[in-house]
């Protein structure tokens, strides 16, 4: 451990303010100079049980915008995990950093450190630009990982299918039955989960259009599923019946969403929608938006077989339930003439404000 490492809490009420919702437990900042190691960690929640969500290693612009990401993509978690009824709260942890940079060992060995500080309050698991590999490197430094190799693995299959069960969902929500062999897909960003989503939409008849900022995963695409490639600006544009987002956040925004010639939006990123305002020019554009969090809330259903010490086919069957929670959600909308993102908020917060249970119940079941 660096000499200079530290931990310190983090106020910045600038930042805090452009989010809404912003009463998180726990905001942490923690740098290592020796290895130039910085890192974040956001606990939005842990009403119902420990704090859960991945670690993400990008090379942000500057902290706040690091900040800004760790805090919505809490807040997302703590959703994401009360609306597939998990006796679990939202975090996410951040690695500022370029991933062809510095010694990646030494990186995530300091973000272990970083997490075992918080004692089982916070657990973690892969996210955008990290792997199980890099989970195990950190699980020589706290227990409080999932997602190694040796444990529940790569949680992209069951992200992606959860993703497919709500693509079904919004067809059957359409189109009275959820048959996808006549459907185009344009699907953004081609990487674990995205792949995963794109073989099964092959499988069930689906047509192809993809595109990613590196090639090479555009061509295995292209190759393997006989998709038809666009650069990533014209994506959006693309003529489908999905749009598919498996990339980045904020991509449905006022410049994009006029661009849409689809009737469904259903993917794999977090935090699709830029602003909430969003989730309504959609609704006004008769485009039905499967809410992110919770047509992906595959993959930390996946990490129960670790965190919860649930049994393949309990997991398997929790996945599976996304297309029935997702199809409560479009009801809810249709009744109440709301945006199915805000359908999707109110089903989440009942269920924390009904099912709260005192935190010390789960810190001690984390120690």
């Amino acid at each position: 451990m660096g000499a200079g490492w530290f931990v310190i809490r983090i106020v910045n009420m600038e930042i805090l303010e452009k989010i809404p919702d912003t009463e998180h437990e726990r905001i942490l900042f923690a740098s290592d100079p020796e290895n130039s190691y910085r890192g974040i960690i956001a606990i939005h929640s842990s009403v119902r049980g420990p704090a859960v969500g991945g670690t993400r290693f990008w090379n942000y612009a500057n902290e706040d915008d690091a900040l800004l990401d760790a805090l919505r993509l809490s807040r997302g978690m703590t959703y994401k995990n009360a609306l597939a009824d998990l006796p679990l709260g939202g975090g996410k942890s951040i690695i500022i950093g370029d991933q062809n940079r510095g010694n990646r060992k030494a990186l995530f060995r300091s973000h272990g450190r970083f997490i075992e500080t918080l004692k089982g309050t916070y657990i973690t698991g892969e996210d955008v630009g990290t792997t199980p590999s890099d989970m195990a490197i950190m699980l020589e430094e706290t227990k409080h990982v999932a997602g190694t190799p040796n444990g529940a693995g790569d949680p992209s299959p069951a992200t992606a299918h959860g993703v497919f069960r709500a693509i079904q969902a919004s067809i059957k929500f359409l189109q009275g039955n959820d048959d996808l062999s006549q459907t185009t897909v344009a699907l953004q960003g081609c990487g674990h989960v995205g792949y995963f989503l794109a073989r099964k939409l092959h499988e069930a008849g689906a047509r192809l259009i993809v595109t990613d900022v590196d090639q090479n995963k555009v061509s295995r695409m292209v190759s393997e599923f006989g998709a038809v490639a666009v650069s990533p600006e014209n994506i959006f544009s693309a003529r489908a019946d999905i749009f598919a987002p498996c990339a980045l956040g904020g991509v449905l925004n006022d410049k994009t969403i006029p661009q849409l010639r689809v009737k469904i939006v259903a993917g794999a990123a977090n935090n699709q929608l830029l602003e909430e305002k969003h989730a309504d020019q959609l609704l006004a554009r008769g485009i039905l938006y499967a809410p992110d969090y919770a047509a992906n809330a595959g993959g930390v259903i996946h990490g129960c077989t670790e965190i919860l010490g649930w049994e393949s086919k309990q997991t398997n069957r929790r996945v599976d339930e996304i297309y029935q929670t997702m199809l409560k959600i479009f009801e809810k909308a249709q009744t109440e003439r709301i945006s199915t993102n805000r359908a999707a908020d109110l089903l989440a917060e009942t269920r924390l404000k009904e099912d709260a249970r005192p935190k010390e119940t789960f810190r001690q079941r984390a120690e």
